[in-house]
């Protein structure tokens, strides 16, 4: 399969390199349309947009975008479509992102950050002074009940927490495994949470989906998560909240302007910050290579991807 060229916007680790070798060649050619000349399969991942102008750039001869994640809002879906592209994912991080949420939320509530910190600088009684919250037994109400948030819901179940949903549709086979109540509107939901969990995905309708009015409308002293995407929250909105004291904390493993973290977020020793890490085990990154792997053999071999999006 000598023939085949399979570009890359940057240079991947070690072990996908040599998988992706396998199949074909691969150039490393970031958004240079001359390099990717000839390829079929450009390899994409959240960190590496592919937006209309890389689109239109593709030579003929491209035909999937192939990404890691599950994630697809740095696509331009639409612009894919229109060139007749395929897209692929790699829905593989469901229980990884869930762990992930579930360590935020108690490192969030229970100030665990907070308390490392006063520790690592010998302040022993510093760190036993932050008080934080009780999880067990509140109120989690989250925003979009796909598979992570219903993942987050079973991890919740075992803390006795009451769950709420929201989401554009009732799921009544989630709510009997999970015990979940659905909220037909987010204010609704937002009113009656003490911790709120972002799991939802990115999309025109949801973006800045927390803003000065939404985060108002969450309960005083309300804990905010976001594992979903950074955009969904509106962060200067979010250090407004913060400051006035009207939040309780937020834990945060993505951002707005990722990879740059609003500064402000930084001064505030109620809020856990983490760097996009909901995937982040060698398990789970092991089985997005894979997927990615089975993804493109099968758009070479068969004509299209097992995880086709568009």
């Amino acid at each position: 399969m000598s023939e085949i060229k399979i570009a890359l916007p940057a240079e991947l680790p070690p072990a996908l390199m040599q998988g992706l070798g396998q199949l074909g060649q691969t150039v490393v050619a970031g958004r240079d349309a001359a390099a990717m000349a000839g390829c079929s399969v450009y390899v994409a991942s959240p960190m590496s947009a592919v937006d209309a102008e890389l689109i239109a750039s593709f030579p003929d001869s491209m035909g999937l975008v192939a990404s890691v994640g599950v994630g697809t809002d740095h696509i331009d879906l639409k612009a894919a479509g229109e060139r007749g592209l395929m897209v692929s994912n790699t829905p593989v991080v469901t229980e990884d992102t869930a762990d992930l949420a579930m360590a935020l939320l108690l490192a969030t509530c229970r100030r665990l950050s907070t308390c490392e910190q006063h520790l690592r600088a010998g302040d022993w009684a510093g760190a036993q002074q932050q008080l934080g919250q009780r999880v067990h037994g509140k109120t989690l109400g989250i925003v979009g009940f796909g598979d992570i948030g219903q993942a987050l819901a079973r991890r919740a179940g075992g803390f006795a927490m009451e769950i709420l949903y929201h989401g554009p549709n009732r799921k009544a086979e989630a709510e009997r495994l999970t015990g979940a109540r659905y909220c037909e509107s987010l204010e609704e939901l937002l009113a009656a949470s003490d911790i709120v969990s972002l799991n939802c995905p990115l999309t025109p309708f949801t973006r800045h989906l927390m803003n000065a009015i939404t985060l108002q409308q969450m309960k005083a002293g309300a804990v905010l998560i976001n594992t979903g995407r950074g955009p969904l929250v509106d962060e200067a909105a979010l250090v407004q909240a913060l400051a006035s004291g009207h939040l309780g904390g937020a834990g945060l493993d993505v951002f707005e302007f990722e990879p740059e973290v609003t500064p402000a977020l930084k001064d505030f020793s109620n809020v856990t910050l983490l760097p996009h890490i909901g995937s982040a085990t060698g398990e789970c990154r092991m089985d997005m290579a894979l997927r990615l792997l089975g993804n493109i053999q099968a758009y070479l071999q068969q004509g299209a991807p097992g995880d086709r999006c568009v």
